[in-house]
């Protein structure tokens, strides 16, 4: 959904008509929420709630299954939020570093299921990549960047839609994790 919405606005856009999605004077429910805050960055003035839900949605998906929450934050900050995207991606980015930060320690200490050479080598070739991917991001329009990302996680849907599809070539396998030595 996220990509044909972008494409739309990429069309529109070449066909020099308005691309952003808000429309003023539209309101549901959500905007009756009490504790009403200004973010001025991201020009909102909403409930706090929203934003605590959808943070606390992507630490527990964080903390459980080891993802950065940005599939799930980006898209919520965008079409719930309604935030500007390009606000959108630093806004994800600072406030994971506390989560997957936290996450990370509670992993080392106590499950011992951090691997810190690996993690290391990803760490700086991530650095090296982030710098490429901030100059293409300031490239970009808001359209082709929501595009990117609804390719990216059709990507990744279809990735395990085939692995859970096709049978794989040792339905049973089992190995020693020890090796013996003679």
């Amino acid at each position: 959904m996220m990509l044909v919405e972008s494409l739309r606005a990429i069309r529109r856009a070449q066909r020099g008509e308005r691309t952003s999605f808000k429309k003023s004077g539209q309101h549901s429910w959500v905007h009756g929420l009490p504790l009403k805050i200004r973010f001025r960055s991201s020009k909102l003035y909403i409930s706090a709630i929203q934003p605590l839900l959808i943070g606390m949605m992507v630490g527990v998906l964080a903390a459980i299954m080891g993802v950065g929450g940005g599939f799930i934050m980006v898209p919520a900050m965008i079409y719930v939020l309604r935030m500007p995207t390009n606000v959108v991606v630093g806004t994800s980015l600072f406030q994971i570093i506390f989560v997957a930060g936290l996450v990370t320690i509670l992993h080392a200490t106590e499950n011992q299921t951090v691997d810190f050479v690996l993690a290391m080598l990803l760490l700086a070739s991530g650095v090296v990549g982030a710098q490429f991917g901030a100059q293409a991001g300031r490239r970009l329009k808001a359209e082709q960047l929501r595009a990117l990302l609804g390719i990216m996680v059709l990507g990744v849907a279809l990735r395990l839609a085939v692995d859970l599809l096709i049978q794989p070539a040792e339905l049973y396998s089992l190995t020693s994790m020890v090796t013996t030595s003679k």
